[in-house]
């Protein structure tokens, strides 16, 4: 019988590794021999392009582009989502609310607000997308949200126990490998990867399995849900997140984003994770897909 193929797809052969890490924050703990399945999974996280023609095809209005089930009118007051604005001046690195600014109309078809669009934007990772429009365009796909430890498994790519997707140098031999923020977080950015935001997927090499933007760029979903057991953040906010996250209702993001800086949020690392509640929407969360075999 012939072996199935995806196109736009990396066939990852199941095995074993080292899920977590000792070196960085609690939540990474404890580390644990783990194994996974084999599994078809996007080289990329969905870009706008692609996630324009599920909504093409069956019509999908995102969380964001209407009103939150469930939300009073007083704590949104309209459909939207949360923008990174950075400050002008010195801020709390401990209140997440100093640069997030919730804007109306922000959703995948507006990333900045109401007067922004996606033209020249349609290879970037698709954002403002909560969880439920994730499973939506999963399901509309044939496919499915990658468990937390497939993700890992992936983004590690062969290189087991290693700090990052690339070895354990940040930037070996002063090379940028992925879109995370250089520079002092919220205020200042170099630039040195090129990058404000978000940047075409493909933009860095891919790792060892040929799978691009693991690393940086956006945050992506998974199907875990974050539980008392493995919430040793317990409930801290980060640059991630505009509020604490509800432990009950978050699952497990991955893989860090643009936002991510070695003053603040290191977790542009295959073991970092972050909980985040299922219905929240920014404008650094994307996602890609897998097929289990």
């Amino acid at each position: 019988m012939k072996e199935m193929t995806y196109p736009g797809m990396i066939l990852i052969d199941g095995g074993e590794f080292s899920k977590g890490s000792a070196r960085f924050y609690e939540e990474e703990r404890p580390v644990k021999r783990v194994r996974v399945n084999s599994f078809w999974i996007d080289e990329t996280p969905v870009t706008n392009k692609v996630f324009a023609r599920f909504v093409d095809e069956t019509g999908y209005v995102t969380l964001a582009e209407r009103i939150a089930e469930g939300m009073s009118v007083a704590r949104m007051p309209a459909a939207g989502s949360s923008v990174f604005a950075r400050p002008e001046h010195p801020v709390d690195l401990g209140d997440p609310s100093q640069w997030w600014e919730f804007r109306a109309s922000a959703c995948w078809r507006h990333p900045l607000g109401q007067h922004s669009t996606t033209a020249g934007l349609e290879e970037h990772p698709v954002v403002h997308v909560a969880y439920e429009d994730a499973t939506a365009f999963a399901s509309w796909a044939g496919k499915e949200l990658p468990a937390e430890a497939e993700w890992e498994f992936a983004a590690r790519g062969g290189l087991d126990g290693e700090d990052y997707a690339w070895g354990n140098s940040l930037a070996p031999d002063g090379l940028m490998l992925g879109n995370y923020w250089q520079g002092e977080f919220p205020m200042q950015n170099t630039l040195a990867d090129g990058w404000e935001r978000t940047s075409p997927v493909r933009s860095y090499p891919g790792n060892g399995y040929g799978l691009f933007d693991m690393i940086g760029n956006v945050w992506e979903w998974t199907s875990d849900l974050w539980t008392v057991s493995n919430a040793a953040q317990g409930g801290k906010p980060s640059c991630c997140s505009t509020k604490r996250p509800e432990q009950e209702s978050s699952l497990v993001l991955k893989g860090g984003s643009h936002l991510c800086a070695q003053n603040y949020c290191q977790r542009y690392r295959p073991a970092a994770r972050h909980a985040q509640p299922a219905r929240e929407t920014t404008g650094h969360i994307g996602f890609r897909c897998i097929v289990r075999v």
